[in-house]
């Protein structure tokens, strides 16, 4: 059954019931997870994308899992973040949600308010080293929902040559640097900060956080964004590009040349996953040691956490079997191999002394300022919110309307969508 997106929202984001098989909080109604893990399960993933991600996970990871327990099938449903929350709503729609499922940071509470994830025992929080903030997305209510698997966040990264050129020996420290710096850099077509290259949600909630803000009280029952702190980190791009130091339509796609790769932009915001692409398309750059990375900072050093976790559905027919999986996606052999594979951050301290960590500095840029980040979500309507930012916010970077005002009518988004939670 095809739904519209305006009906998908509804049935996860505005509080509407959803009839859900043998469904209720944790895996009481759908059977215990202690008993033998056998029987066919399927697995929806986001991630391990193109036949090398297929490899690893179907050859590697899942055929060490076939090893440790021989009686339970794993079959693969593979999708991409873009059509994740259609599928994960359509299977809550039609009762018919896969055991194992892999969804991003700040999706658990949305999807364990409706009872459509199990609850995982505690003692999975202390099976491998993690850092309370890594964890932080995982739960809801006090209870652990999930596992993080790789971490994706969100880095200023910076041309060393063009800021030798320029005489400019430190990285900004705060706003006001970085407009100047961004200024100084700015010349013979080249832009000195390209903030756009990522989604526009993150890039400003990034900004948000550095500028001493947050998204939601701690409840997730209230919208923190409205105030000073939110309106300056939107008004911030509209600075830029007043400057001529940063240009929406420069914005490139990912897995293209980024403007930094090609010499167009002296720094811009990206992801630890920019590595693996200079050493696929630019090698040269990193041989030559011209890129370098900081954390942005304003009123504090901020660095966005995305990523991907993984959870249990709470209508498995075999909870077993999907608490298996669960756990075995989470070890530190998996998570390296998904790590690697997108050039993301593992989210298991055991791992900080790899070779695959000292090699890529992004990685180790980010796990040296863990205690800086932070994740989006926060609230069971986010699934709602998370849809309504980057169209809302942009008239005022693309537009004429401004900071103050597209804040403010997010701000009502946000406040709407949460009352009807």
């Amino acid at each position: 059954m095809e739904l519209s997106r305006r009906s998908m929202l509804t049935v996860i984001g505005a509080g509407t019931a959803v009839a859900l098989t043998g469904c209720g909080a944790g895996t009481t109604a759908a059977g215990s997870a202690d008993g033998p893990a056998e029987g066919e399960i399927t697995l929806l993933t986001p991630i391990y994308e193109g036949s090398d991600g297929k490899q690893l996970l179907e050859q590697k990871i899942l055929g060490g899992f076939r090893k440790k327990y021989p009686h339970v099938k794993v079959n693969v449903d593979y999708t991409t973040y873009a059509q994740l929350n259609e599928k994960i709503t359509t299977g809550l729609a039609g009762g018919l949600l896969p055991d194992v499922l892999m969804m991003g940071v700040g999706w658990i509470p949305p999807f364990a308010a409706k009872q459509a994830i199990a609850p995982l025992p505690e003692t999975l929080a202390t099976a491998h080293d993690y850092e309370k903030r890594v964890l932080e997305p995982s739960r809801h209510d006090g209870k652990l929902y999930a596992l993080p698997v790789v971490l994706d966040t969100r880095i200023v990264v910076y041309r060393k040559d063009h800021f030798a050129e320029a005489g400019i020996t430190k990285t900004p420290a705060n706003w006001s640097e970085l407009r100047a710096v961004a200024k100084q850099l700015t010349k013979h077509g080249r832009i000195g900060f390209d903030p756009f290259s990522i989604d526009l949600r993150q890039c400003w909630e990034t900004f948000l956080y550095a500028n001493g803000g947050s998204l939601f009280s701690a409840d997730g029952k209230k919208a923190r964004f409205t105030d000073a702190r939110g309106v300056g980190a939107l008004q911030f791009f509209k600075d830029l590009i007043s400057d001529g130091s940063a240009d929406y339509t420069k914005k490139t796609d990912e897995g293209a040349p980024s403007n930094v790769q090609t010499g167009k932009a002296s720094m811009m915001m990206t992801s630890s996953a920019l590595w693996n692409q200079l050493e696929t398309q630019n090698p040269e750059l990193i041989k030559e040691d011209k890129v370098g990375a900081f954390v942005l900072a304003n009123r504090r050093p901020a660095m966005l956490q995305g990523g991907t976790l993984v959870t249990q559905s709470a209508s498995s027919k075999q909870p077993a079997a999907a608490r298996a999986l669960v756990e075995y996606l989470a070890t530190p052999a998996s998570v390296l191999g998904a790590a690697e594979q997108r050039g993301s951050v593992p989210g298991l301290s055991d791992l900080n002394n790899t070779g695959y960590v000292k090699k890529n500095k992004f990685v180790g840029l980010s796990l040296r300022n863990m205690s800086a980040a932070c994740s989006e979500g926060g609230t069971a309507a986010w699934m709602e919110i998370r849809e309504k930012i980057k169209p809302t916010l942009e008239p005022a970077i693309v537009g004429g309307q401004s900071a103050k005002d597209a804040i403010a009518e997010l701000g009502r988004l946000a406040e709407a969508a949460i009352g009807r939670m």
